[in-house]
């Protein structure tokens, strides 16, 4: 049992805040209701699009993150989760709200490292994410070589599927996900981080553990950050 309530700053996209909460559940070690962690979710689909507002000529969705922020923090949450990796381009501006923001993709290094301690690791993720180098600067001063997707894969493959996802066509969305997996694989990816909280979903839609490279799904990995914080 835990006093801590952690606070998820969600609805970029609404499945992927669903699949947070349900995660964050099942990775808990509990035995009753009461050995959970107190959570607060903040879903709001109205918050603009992450990507337009990083790459250029989308409304700006601070505005609204804060909001949820400040929402989560007059609810009476301690720290806050945020179940969308592009919306940590914003990381220092919600931090500065007061409360702890667990950062996803210090989450996500630390469940890489038990699969590859270093060499090279493929970043997938939207296009605003990887514009940012959101993962490549973190994981490159931690001794990881990043690569990501072509530009190609990502017009064709990997953006497409984010949308599929968020336009609730989860299974549609695995074929291009495990092609862009297969891809980075072999160009040399030792371990491919899903650094879209879309992309597991659409991975876990058809048989991810046929791809034959170890995985890091960045909402299991927020999912465990969270509850190491509620433990203390």
């Amino acid at each position: 049992m835990t006093d801590r309530i952690l606070g998820v700053l969600g609805g970029m996209g609404p499945l992927a805040s669903a699949q947070f909460m349900l995660r964050l559940t099942l990775l808990t070690q509990a035995a009753r209701d009461q050995d959970h962690v107190p959570a607060v979710l903040w879903s709001d689909p109205r918050v603009p699009d992450r990507s337009k507002g990083r790459l250029g000529g989308g409304e700006n969705p601070l505005p609204a993150m804060l909001r949820g922020v400040r929402g989560l923090r007059a609810a009476g949450c301690g720290a806050i989760a945020i179940p969308c990796n592009t919306a940590h381009g914003w990381y220092e501006e919600m931090a500065a709200e007061g409360l702890p923001v667990l950062h996803i993709v210090d989450a996500a290094a630390t469940a890489l490292r038990q699969h590859t301690p270093s060499g090279t690791i493929g970043i997938m993720g939207t296009a605003g994410t990887l514009a940012m180098r959101l993962y490549h600067d973190r994981f490159e001063a931690a001794g990881w070589t990043c690569i990501q997707p072509t530009d190609l894969e990502m017009r064709d493959k990997v953006t497409p599927a984010i949308g599929m996802v968020k336009a609730n066509r989860v299974a549609e969305a695995y074929a291009p996900l495990a092609e862009t997996v297969t891809a980075l694989a072999g160009r040399g990816a030792q371990a491919v981080v899903l650094g879209c909280t879309e992309i597991p979903l659409g991975i876990q839609a058809g048989p991810w553990q046929s791809l034959g490279v170890p995985l890091v799904d960045s909402i299991d990995a927020l999912a465990l950050a969270a509850i190491g914080w509620a433990r203390g």
